[in-house]
């Protein structure tokens, strides 16, 4: 056996030095890792005391979407405990759809809340924090402002609604009274008593469209196909505009895609606006009726080739008691916007003399 040369070998001094400096390295670590556990314990510590005071709701899940973790407010916002909850099942069953994109409602007490929810993945893909926000006062402020708006609006428009509503009275008295001179044949006096009937059908038409304009929020909510929707309208505008000549065509790109919302006022909304291109056009006019999904949004959109609408006037055309026909209630379009926004929605109108006009119109799809 052969031995290495002096130089080589490690002398018990030098073993010893190599362990004191293991031992001082170990003990460094030792020191190191304790600091880090009280510096994770304080961590800790901290997080607990920052989501037990935050007044928004704070919710941990896990990769199984179960509830690790969740702060005193939200748990007081359901008046539940949350811990191990499947979370995708306790919103299935406490959470219901609103009109506004990322805002859920819910009942408490016989009273509904409504909250804002963002959901955020942890960077370790080990999770998501949700966050929940009431914002049940704010939502009533936004609607009382609408409502003051519109109100305001109306207040504005007294001259001219006297005006709107004198007209069509006078012209059905006018007709009425016709209607006693007894010389009148049995054919004059139909068609005078159609014209008055014209007139306060008219008149009827108004006061209703004021009443919408006013109260301005949708009576129901219910999920309801596009395509369905697009389908039936065309079937109603259809012979209108053959009876006028004008070519109709309509499109729905949405397979079986529903949206949540006031099936009535929203065809309703589309319907103004198809029967405003039909009565735009003349005969060998064309209207093209189409819709689609624009991300969150269902997009509504009806073109025509007519004469198009000057700039100077696009801007008014949403203002209550604006027309441009003289049979025209000027709110058909504003209580259109209105239904439009009441669905997170809204209107645009793209439009170019001589070219034509389109008219947009989007809701949120809701979730």
């Amino acid at each position: 056996m052969t031995l290495p040369a002096t130089d080589e070998r490690l002398d018990a001094r030098q073993l010893a030095e190599a362990f004191r400096q293991f031992s001082e390295a170990s003990e460094a670590l030792t020191g190191a890792y304790a600091g880090l556990q009280t510096q994770v314990a304080q961590l800790t510590e901290r997080l607990s005391v920052l989501m037990g005071a935050l007044p928004a709701g704070v919710v941990v899940l896990d990769r199984d979407g179960r509830v690790v973790q969740a702060n005193r407010a939200v748990e007081a916002m359901f008046e539940a405990g949350l811990a191990g909850v499947d979370w995708a099942d306790f919103c299935a069953a406490r959470l219901a759809a609103t009109e506004t994109p990322g805002e859920w409602q819910f009942e408490m007490h016989g009273a509904v809340r409504r909250v804002s929810r963002v959901d955020a993945p942890l960077e370790s893909g080990e999770g998501h924090i949700v966050l929940l926000g009431d914002v049940t006062e704010a939502h009533q402020m936004r609607l009382a402002a609408e409502r003051n708006e519109r109100l305001a609006a109306m207040g504005e428009m007294v001259a001219g609604l006297a005006h709107q509503l004198r007209t069509p009275l006078a012209a059905a008295l006018l007709y009425t009274a016709t209607l006693f001179e007894q010389e009148m044949g049995p054919a004059d006096r139909e068609r005078i008593g159609s014209r008055a009937m014209e007139r306060l059908r008219h008149l009827e038409k108004l006061i209703r469209d004021m009443l919408l304009f006013a109260r301005g929020e949708t009576l129901g909510r219910e999920p309801f196909a596009i395509c369905e929707l697009v389908a039936e309208l065309a079937q109603t505008v259809e012979p209108l505009s053959r009876a006028k000549g004008i070519a109709f065509s309509a499109d729905c790109d949405c397979g079986d895609t529903r949206v949540v919302g006031d099936r009535k006022a929203v065809a309703g909304a589309l319907t103004n606006l198809l029967e405003n291109a039909v009565q735009a056009l003349d005969a060998g006019g064309t209207i093209h009726f189409e819709a689609s999904l624009d991300g969150p949004l269902a997009r509504f959109a009806v073109s025509d080739n007519g004469r198009g609408i000057e700039p100077a006037l696009q801007s008014r055309l949403f203002e209550p008691f604006f027309t441009t026909r003289h049979d025209g209630t000027g709110l058909g379009l504003a209580i259109a916007r209105g239904v439009a926004r009441a669905h997170g929605g809204d209107i645009r109108i793209d439009s170019e003399p001589g070219r034509g006009t389109t008219f947009t119109l989007t809701l949120a799809m809701g979730a």
